[in-house]
């Protein structure tokens, strides 16, 4: 099971990848009005500290603690720069990959209000936190489509689709 969400977000990292060998560097870093003045870097900018965050977190002791982000302007700025971090993160995922047989337990701190100064950690698990990267990367992603189409770039067809939704077009197309 661990395999295959590791080989999941393998894909998906992979689909930021050629879509960030496709992208107009200017455009890269455009921001859109209509998707709340984002850009297609500011999203790719925060995916990608989620995952750091993530296999960061696998080898400390306290655990991941998706709060603790850099917020590396040089990523939502420079296309090449994420391209090769996201291709870095591959590199880590793979890895992970080779060396995991099984899941096991983590540590994730829990999202706060700033007002309530809580420091809360909550029990996950490997296998759970892929599966949120997961969900979190599409959601991300398909934002990313909306800015690229809204561009003039049309991303791949299956670029921001949740592997469900794919299987379902599968489905009704099949039948």
């Amino acid at each position: 099971m661990i395999a295959q969400a590791i080989r999941a977000n393998l894909a998906v990292v992979q689909q930021g990848i050629a879509l960030l060998s496709t992208l107009d560097p200017a455009g890269y870093a455009a921001r859109d009005p209509a998707v709340f003045n984002s850009t297609v870097g500011g999203h790719l900018r925060h995916v990608l500290e989620h995952y750091t965050s993530f296999l960061d977190g696998l080898g400390d002791a306290a655990g991941i603690d998706y709060e603790k982000r850099a917020r590396d302007l040089r990523i939502e700025r420079e296309c090449a720069h994420a391209r090769a971090c996201l291709a870095l993160v591959a590199e880590r995922l793979e890895a992970t990959l080779a060396s995991s047989s099984a899941d096991h337990p983590v540590r994730v701190r829990m999202e706060n209000p700033p007002s309530s100064g809580a420091d809360s950690w909550s029990a996950s698990s490997v296998s759970r936190e892929l599966e949120f990267l997961l969900s979190h990367t599409i959601h991300h992603y398909a934002l990313i489509a909306v800015i690229c189409t809204r561009l003039g770039h049309q991303p791949a067809a299956d670029f921001g689709m949740a592997p469900s939704t794919l299987r379902h077009q599968a489905t009704q197309a099949a039948g």
